[in-house]
């Protein structure tokens, strides 16, 4: 009796933990004649994860024989409540660990977007003699996708294949995503193609793969074949892909189609996405009027993406009346874009204008956020920030960057140098052009690595136009192919042209 009455105790506390409802699982908790360890290890984790880290430590300390679950429900919650320094140190503290354990920290890190972290503690893993089972191998490739580490997710798939492990949706959707998230489109095409159990988010991967990287007709042409496949079913999801092909091809009117189509057809709800999409395609093909009144007529409140979509269009049309607009409804609603708004002031050649939004922006406190390109070197990531010479190849970068040079200049390259801080010398602009993050990591892609590898390489802000042309001319003069993931999407340089036609 007394251990079916616990039982039935502890799925209380569960229940209400599952709720939020920490107060009323703690009361029957403390109710209880006698705690086991799965009445601790719900408590615990109900703490941690309603965001009461002191609570969930304090209790921690009082459990009597504190098990590997004990332990791994503390990392967990940690996790959840996004504190992963913590969750680390309590893991590293652990003393016996199992591979339940393992798991929980490495999706931690991948759920608390630190992919690098993520795939160190997975190596360490393997060496300390642990096998990786499905939740790994999801965890690892979602990893791979996010630090576009592409040789590992490689590796991830051969080790799937010799310990055959079945490739349900969940594993084949996530392979899908790595590759399509790396750059490797026609290696996530080969997998699409290979699997035989696919769900929507499978058929999500794929649509948005294709888009992201630019192949906005095949994206497409991949919708309709889901439409005819007829198993399943479009979500909000898919059409964010759908609406991204279109904005990416510049396609206007299948982009209305399709945005139509999402609540028309399907009968599903638009949300944020699915504008910023559809404002991206209207103001970067410079409809600038109907994008501002798709925002205005939005049902819930836009957000920063949103209003950045619309301004890049005014950058893009140099539309300055209409970028004053947007800068004050954004100020009114949350926080200017005052980097985009300066570099098209200073693309139009108003300096005075460049003048006041600096001004706001130091009496704000608002910095611009440095640029920074990650790229994977013999299993490695290496990460570089722009005008960073803290890298132990920096000589040698610096001496390729030199030797770059020399031969753009042979071939009639001029810097582009209108979006750099106005109030430097066009000299000194060309050499803060010239320590650009991604331009290290490309250098760093030549130095390093077989002379005929494709150089890969993830940026988290969107490509300057100087970098872009830079790239071009890299991939066309030392004829090497060049993947780059921005913040917004992948460029594909190869003999001298991008996958975006300049478009982005």
């Amino acid at each position: 009796g007394f251990l079916a009455h616990t039982r039935v105790t502890n799925g209380f506390i569960q229940g209400y933990c599952a709720t939020r409802r920490v107060t009323d699982a703690r009361r029957v908790f403390d109710e209880m004649p006698r705690q086991d360890t799965v009445s601790f290890n719900s408590m615990i984790h109900g703490y941690a994860v309603s965001g009461d880290v002191a609570s969930a430590c304090r209790l921690f300390e009082q459990v009597p024989a504190p098990t590997p679950v004990t332990w791994t429900s503390m990392v967990a919650g940690l996790c959840r409540a996004g504190d992963v320094g913590s969750a680390r140190r309590v893991f590293e503290k652990m003393p016996e660990r199992d591979l339940v354990s393992w798991n929980a920290m490495i999706s931690g890190h991948v759920g608390n977007r630190q992919p690098v972290e993520a795939l160190c503690l997975f190596g360490r893993m393997m060496e300390e003699g642990f096998t990786p089972n499905r939740g790994t191998v999801v965890s690892a490739l979602s990893a791979c996708a996010s630090a576009g580490a592409l040789e590992t997710g490689k590796w991830v798939h051969v080790f799937v294949e010799k310990n055959r492990l079945r490739w349900d949706e969940f594993l084949g959707t996530a392979l899908v995503d790595m590759y399509a998230k790396c750059g490797a489109v026609e290696l996530a095409l080969e997998v699409f193609t290979g699997l035989r159990a696919r769900n929507t988010c499978t058929w999500n991967a794929m649509i948005n793969g294709l888009a992201m990287n630019g192949y906005s007709a095949m994206a497409l042409d991949m919708f309709r074949q889901m439409e005819l496949d007829g198993r399943v079913v479009p979500d909000e999801v898919t059409f964010v892909g759908v609406l991204l092909a279109c904005s990416h091809g510049g396609s206007v009117d299948a982009g209305r189609e399709h945005f139509n189509m999402i609540s028309n057809k399907y009968g599903i709800g638009l949300i944020l996405e699915h504008y910023a999409c559809m404002v991206d395609l209207l103001a970067r093909s410079g409809h600038l009027q109907e994008a501002h009144k798709l925002i205005t007529e939005m049902p819930m409140k836009p957000d920063v993406v949103i209003w950045r979509a619309l301004l890049g269009g005014c950058r893009l049309h140099k539309n300055v009346k209409m970028a004053e607009i947007v800068i004050t409804e954004m100020e009114a609603t949350c926080s200017g874009d005052h980097v985009l708004l300066s570099n098209l002031y200073a693309a139009v050649g108003r300096w005075n204008g460049v003048e006041d939004v600096r001004r706001t922006m130091r009496s704000k406190g608002i910095e611009k956020i440095p640029g920074c390109s990650s790229v994977e070197m013999d299993g490695s990531i290496h990460e570089f920030i722009s005008g960073d010479k803290s890298h132990p190849s920096y000589d040698d970068i610096h001496a390729k960057l030199i030797e770059i040079g020399g031969r753009m200049q042979q071939q009639g390259h001029v810097t582009e140098t209108t979006e750099v801080f106005y109030d430097i010398e066009d000299e000194e602009k060309e050499q803060a052009l010239g320590h650009h993050s991604e331009k290290l990591a490309i250098a760093f892609g030549l130095i390093g690595g077989p002379p005929d590898a494709t150089i890969r390489i993830v940026k988290n802000i969107r490509f300057c136009m100087d970098c872009h042309k830079f790239a071009k001319l890299v991939s066309k003069i030392y004829q090497r192919e060049i993947v780059v993931r921005d913040r917004a999407r992948f460029h594909h340089f190869r003999g001298g042209t991008c996958s975006c036609n300049d478009f982005w």
